[in-house]
């Protein structure tokens, strides 16, 4: 037998790549996705799918026992700009589901768990550019709280409980398989999808508003690399940062009018711009690099390419 995953959140932006390429990786039948609701079509015909309330423990542990789960990726959430919206349920969404997990690797019935924490961590008050590793760390939305306190309690459980544990700081992602989610960093995607339909688009940051981003590809790559490190390796029990290309919409836009001379942007910044300024312009990695090898491998330029080439196929018939 070969190591049996269960993905919760399967169907957001991150857990729907994800399980299409832990699949790959591990084998169709060994990666279970979940989620509260199907998703699409090429996660539900590719392997097995649960519905399942990541906010249940009963669920979670139901399914664990089933297919006799040794690893689980926890990427339910809600995110930035969502959790605004709702604090107290996205409180209850992102905290729940991280102690049901965490438990039930306390317990022995799961030996391994991803967690993602986010640059969400980190406020106004921290270093805005090359971020360290550790810094100041004052959150100002309930996401941010939410991942905070979880990189303190994943901690606790490994220092604690001997949970294996393993997290990372992803910035804004970038994809073009999967439509924006209500993050801050989402315009980086929409703006694509824009491009190509409309020619132009409007901004919800100002044009200098950097932020730290990725290629979706890179994400997963360095989501399965931290999991699949030697337990040893992994040094850091709260979260790793992980920093990739940064940019501001001016760039992107930028890089876009280099294949679509005629795309315009203007800038109409509302209450996510307020979000954006307490993030980090720009990460260091290098606990990530030297621990378990990671480097991203997608800058500004081809990460546009493969945006436009792939959404052009899409979005044009």
């Amino acid at each position: 037998m070969g190591t049996k995953i269960l993905i919760l959140g399967a169907c957001g932006q991150i857990g729907s790549e994800l399980t299409l390429k832990l699949r790959k990786v591990y084998g169709n039948d060994n990666v279970v996705a979940s989620d509260i609701r199907e998703g699409k079509e090429d996660l539900m015909s590719s392997g097995p799918f649960e519905i399942i309330n990541a906010m249940n423990y009963d669920e979670i542990a139901g399914a664990i026992d089933k297919h006799q789960i040794d690893e689980v990726y926890l990427m339910a959430a809600l995110l930035s700009a969502t959790a605004e919206k709702n604090p107290a349920f996205a409180w209850s969404l992102n905290m729940d589901s991280l102690f049901h997990v965490l438990n039930l690797a306390k317990e022995g019935k799961i030996k391994k768990i991803f967690w993602p924490s986010s640059i969400a961590v980190f406020g106004p008050t921290t270093p805005r550019f090359n971020t360290p590793q550790y810094t100041v760390m004052e959150p100002s939305t309930v996401y941010g709280i939410s991942k905070q306190t979880g990189e303190r309690w994943c901690e606790y459980y490994f220092n604690k409980f001997g949970v294996d544990v393993r997290s990372i700081r992803y910035p804004g992602l970038i994809s073009w398989t999967t439509p924006p989610g209500g993050g801050t960093t989402d315009y980086a995607v929409d703006i694509f999808y824009k491009a190509i339909e409309d020619k132009k688009y409007t901004c919800f940051l100002s044009e200098k508003s950097a932020l730290p981003m990725m290629y979706m590809e890179d994400a997963l790559d360095a989501t399965i690399a931290i999991m699949q490190a030697p337990k040893e390796n992994i040094k850091i029990r709260s979260s790793y940062n992980l920093g990739g290309i940064s940019f501001t919409p001016e760039d992107v836009a930028a890089e876009i009018q280099k294949h679509i001379p005629d795309f315009t942007i203007d800038y109409e910044p509302d209450f996510r711009q307020a979000i954006a300024d307490s993030w980090p312009a720009s990460i260091d990695d290098s606990r990530a690099q030297e621990d378990w090898g990671w480097n991203h491998k997608y800058d500004l330029s081809e990460m546009t390419n493969v945006m436009l080439e792939n959404l052009s196929k899409v979005l044009v018939k």
